[in-house]
């Protein structure tokens, strides 16, 4: 709070972005966010308030005072802009001045995660991080097996510090050639498996560079590659994927870097898929961020905009690798070793991708989390500098898991039934990912983590989405569709690219459709949920009735659904529109559409008559003797067909005598028979 020099500021206004309408209200700066509450001038009507955590902010612009007052620009890491324009200068600078500090933390200790408190116990927040674990997905996966094995030789780290603990190499990898490899990669990073295809027993692996500049080589790396290639049968070579452009490889050899030479690994064959470097991407960013954010380009101006940046050429670049990757695996059958130069950005991105178009169990909800706890969170992705969690050099950031979930969202347009989330979930992890409020993405890997004792001090991000999952969930989704679909074959056509208007104007109400097609889907469907339960509950409650009183002898229950309509009004014997006795007239209703129409009606004895009503069951009108009426009883549709005289089965010696004149004189006898026989039409002395 030390920070703070005005915490409240009355009198401010925020501008629409792309109208000309505003709303007043009050600025409040708390130790965690900037709340902005709105005048509420009527009654009936809930004030608006907009929350923004300090560390979404991206960067604060005060610009010059105008007559209306001091405008305040912000940005924020999750495209959110904020417009204020502060009546006065002196607190528009003090609110500036605060938030400049407030964005920039200089320790973890700083960060939201560490004070955020969702009112768990020990215990829960202990379940929260176990949620995810990475050993039962390897098993999974079918590792370890007679060809991969799990190797202790990173317990500690000091083979390298930003692998995790435990890693799955060949089981002919020996520890001196894991230790040689790794001395021969840059920043120890040796080739791992990160995911094994069982269909094929091809594996999926992953490193950084080699140390080989323009002529060095390593035995115990080569040892290495080898042993990858063994562990498949099915295939005599081993894809290696750079995913760089090769210029930008080749120029790393003069650092004494740069990429595998053919020449000393005979099993390899080389492909470069060209995704550009994470200060391209930066880049690339701003400038759609610049187009999308215009508000008086014209159509032409804006899609030139949106071509000049490049970003949309980026995600199909990094599709295109991934699809590389998994055709060499599900359909060459051969394994894949994947690198860029240090192996946690352009690595990441493919390796991930590759597997969710490969295993639909990565596009269910809990899958989905655990690939990015895989391949992202224990593989090392630099989350602290890429998402600048603290004030660190700013060329270290990039949208790097920006542009896989992106990717991820591009495939969700293409194959909408094959995937358990909607885009919301990727926006909620996405918003997560820059607001520090989870320990999951903060430091650069897992023994910085460790170090910060995440697990007892702050809460996990996995246990909220998962106790909100309702709020995720794809209407499309056919969790069928895998069975005929098991591996995604998308198009990287250009028409099948789109701009992510839900991620970049997500909070710009102006930008959004009148109507959605999502919510109103997700309303049919919970509207069609609603009726299923109603049907079910209904049948539930007419099997115990059944079940509670026989076969027939309880109480008509009028139950009546869509699928019934009132027809005309049917009497208590047929042709004089009463009961015997002046009974009261009972609507006969019949369905809409079924072939069992109604099949006829009859009275046993004097009065008594069938109506159909729900499903399989039907009413069958007491008579009225001596000023009263018998129960009506309700049974089977089954059984009031016989009443009508269309089954007709002999019954037993000791009822055929005479007759059948009253309904409680049928439910008797089919209570007798348990409804193994059925009443003749000969037995009714009236139809």
């Amino acid at each position: 709070m030390e920070h703070i020099r005005t915490p409240k500021v009355e009198q401010v206004r925020l501008l629409e972005r792309f109208s000309n309408k505003s709303t007043s209200g009050t600025l409040h700066l708390t130790a965690t966010h900037l709340i902005f509450v709105e005048s509420n001038n009527a009654a009936t009507t809930a004030a608006q308030e907009i929350w923004i955590l300090h560390h979404h902010i991206a960067s604060v612009e005060k610009l010059s005072l105008t007559t209306s007052g001091c405008p305040l620009v912000i940005q924020c890491r999750n495209f959110r802009v904020v417009h204020f324009v502060v009546q006065r200068e002196r607190d528009c600078h003090d609110i500036y001045s605060s938030l400049l500090r407030l964005l920039r933390p200089v320790s973890y200790d700083e960060l939201y995660a560490f004070s955020y408190n969702p009112k768990q116990n020990e215990q829960q927040r202990e379940e929260g991080w176990q949620l995810i674990d990475l050993g039962a997905e390897f098993e999974r996966m079918g590792v370890p097996c007679d060809r991969w094995q799990l190797t202790d030789v990173n317990r500690d780290y000091k083979i390298c510090e930003t692998y995790p603990r435990d890693l799955y190499v060949p089981i002919t990898a020996s520890k001196p050639i894991i230790v040689g490899s790794s001395k021969f990669r840059s920043k120890g990073r040796f080739p791992v498996l990160t995911y094994f295809y069982q269909e094929k027993k091809a594996a999926v692996c992953r490193c950084s560079q080699p140390l080989s500049g323009f002529s060095a080589r390593c035995l115990e790396d080569e040892s290495m590659l080898q042993a990858i290639s063994k562990a498949n049968h099915n295939s005599r070579f081993v894809y290696v994927m750079d995913t760089r452009p090769k210029l930008n490889a080749m120029a790393n050899r003069a650092a004494g870097k740069g990429y595998e030479n053919e020449d000393n690994y005979s099993n390899i064959r080389f492909q470069f898929v060209g995704i550009e470097n994470i200060h391209v991407m930066r880049t690339s960013l701003q400038k759609l961020l610049e187009v999308v954010g215009s508000r008086f380009l014209s159509v032409n101006d804006y899609l030139l905009g949106l071509e000049s940046c490049g970003w949309l050429r980026h995600i199909k670049a990094v599709v295109d690798a991934a699809i590389f990757l998994t055709k060499a695996v599900t359909v060459e059958g051969a394994s894949v070793l994947v690198h860029c130069s240090d192996g946690w950005d352009r690595t990441a991105q493919v390796c991930s991708l590759g597997a969710l178009l490969m295993d639909p169990y990565y596009r269910t909800i809990k899958g989905f989390m655990v690939l990015i706890e895989k391949d992202w969170i224990s593989f090392g992705h630099k989350f602290a500098d890429r998402c600048d969690q603290l004030d660190g050099d700013p060329k270290e950031v990039s949208p790097v898991f920006t542009q896989f979930l992106e990717c991820v969202w591009q495939l969700t347009e293409q194959f909408p039934q094959a995937f358990e989330f909607s885009e919301w979930l990727l926006l909620q992890i996405h918003e997560h990912v820059h607001s520090c409020q989870y320990g999951n993405f903060l430091a650069n890997n897992q023994r910085r983590r460790e170090e910060l004792q995440l697990g007892d001090r702050t809460h996990s991000l996995w246990a909220f989405l998962l106790s909100e999952q309702q709020n995720y969930l794809n209407p499309a989704y056919c969790p069928t569709y895998a069975e005929t679909h098991p591996v995604l074959e998308p198009s990287t056509l250009p028409c099948h690219f789109k701009f992510w208007r839900n991620m970049y104007h997500q909070f710009d109400r102006s930008m959004h459709p009148r109507q959605s097609v999502l919510k109103n889907v997700l309303t049919l469907k919970e509207s069609n949920c609603q009726l299923e339960d109603t049907i079910k509950e209904l049948e539930a409650v007419s099997t115990s009735i059944s079940l509670g009183t026989g076969l027939m002898g309880c109480r008509q229950v009028a139950v009546v659904t869509e699928t019934l309509v009132a027809d005309e009004v049917s009497t208590g014997s047929v042709g004089n529109g009463k009961h015997a006795g002046g009974a009261e007239e009972v609507p006969h209703r019949e369905k809409k559409v079924e072939k069992r129409e109604w099949l006829g009606k009859g009275r046993v004895g004097s009065s008594p008559e069938i109506f159909p009503v729900i499903g399989e069951e039907a009413l069958i009108r007491g008579e009225v003797q001596g000023g009263q009426t018998e129960e009506d009883v309700t049974v089977p549709m089954e059984e009031a067909l016989f009443s009508a005289g269309l089954m007709d089965l002999e019954l037993p010696a000791s009822q055929a005598e005479g007759p059948i004149h009253t309904a409680r004189e049928l439910s008797s006898f089919l209570r007798e028979t348990k409804g193994e026989k059925k009443v003749p039409l000969e037995l009714f002395s009236c139809f």
